[in-house]
């Protein structure tokens, strides 16, 4: 998949429609690699008597992405962090409610399978490697036939394994005509510190160890929660600041080739107005045909971010596929 065809934004694709007519749940088709052969992670439901993927409803503030790891977890017992979106599946419940669910790639690891808590229990009864082939066989519903299909397009195009660069605007801030200090000293409001703190969960869900800011305190203030939980201090830079950007003194070009490099996830925290040269310089960075789909990923609102999937063994084949997430609060 190339970046011409970028999925539907996850949290976008739902916030604007979240009714008491729906049901929202989120997970993923989970996968490692045994021999060096694909094998697709199935469970076994005792209730239903069903085999299916894992995946569970959204909890209250939650955000998809946080949803789909902690039910994968819950289910299965194994750690995951997110890569590619690969759809979301629709049916009918009895109760005549729409179910709506959101999925990811997501690679399962030696060291997390082995750290894995999963005994049979009462949702539970088994757990089922198998390839991609036999669980076209195994799965009961049409619906996960469809997210298999997806995910078997990234298997054929070699992308598979990804990485994230995702741009965060930062959280909401005092606005200017409120604060007699400089630009750069604005804090967030008590709305923008909630947002910080709720976005913790959906950024870890793509396994963010790396975070760099922009210097201005709102973005500090924003990445703070993150890196309190990540136990990580965050690299703090004036190349991304909106100060330097309105000074043509930015260099937005060195943070994103550096982080490129480094095929690490990361999270690049910055103000609107940098943000499309942000996603520009991405794009540039791995050979990707620019268009439309760029400015909607960095057209943000405070505390919205734009997940970049990139080849974790190629990324100069261009950007994987671009999601947005937006905070519920």
């Amino acid at each position: 998949m190339t970046a011409r065809q970028l999925q539907l934004p996850a949290d976008t694709a739902t916030s604007s429609k979240w009714t008491d007519k729906a049901v929202y749940a989120a997970g993923a088709v989970v996968w490692r690699l045994v021999d060096g052969k694909l094998r697709i992670l199935l469970i076994h439901r005792t209730k239903y008597r069903d085999i299916t993927l894992p995946k569970g409803k959204v909890d209250p503030g939650e955000m998809l992405a946080e949803t789909a790891v902690r039910e994968v977890h819950e289910e299965t017992g194994i750690r995951v962090s997110l890569g590619v979106s690969v759809g979301v599946s629709r049916y009918h419940l009895a109760s005549q409610k729409q179910k709506v669910v959101h999925y990811w790639a997501a690679e399962a690891t030696d060291a997390a399978i082995r750290e894995s808590t999963f005994v049979p229990n009462r949702e539970i009864a088994a757990l089922e490697w198998v390839s991609v082939k036999k669980a076209r066989a195994r799965l009961s519903y049409p619906v996960d036939l469809e997210i298999l299909d997806f995910f078997s397009n990234l298997v054929d195009d070699g992308v598979l394994r990804t990485f994230p660069v995702i741009a965060l605007r930062h959280a909401k801030a005092t606005p200017r005509s409120e604060w007699d200090g400089s630009d750069a000293s604005r804090p967030l409001t008590e709305r923008g510190r909630t947002q910080a703190k709720s976005i913790v969960g959906p950024l870890r869900a793509f396994g963010v160890r790396r975070i760099v800011t922009s210097d201005a305190v709102r973005c500090v203030e924003t990445i703070t929660p993150l890196s309190r939980a990540l136990d990580r201090k965050p690299a703090k830079t004036e190349k991304i600041s909106q100060d330097a950007w309105e000074d043509g003194e930015s260099d937005l070009r060195a943070v994103v080739g550096r982080r490129i490099r480094a095929g690490k996830p990361a999270v690049l925290c910055s103000h609107g107005p940098v943000l499309p040269g942000l996603l520009s310089e991405i794009a540039l960075a791995t050979g990707t045909i620019q268009g439309s789909y760029l400015s909607s990923a960095a057209d943000l609102e405070p505390a919205a971010f734009s997940v970049v999937h990139l080849s974790a063994t190629n990324p100069g084949s261009g950007i994987i596929a671009i999601e947005t997430h937006i905070p519920k609060v």
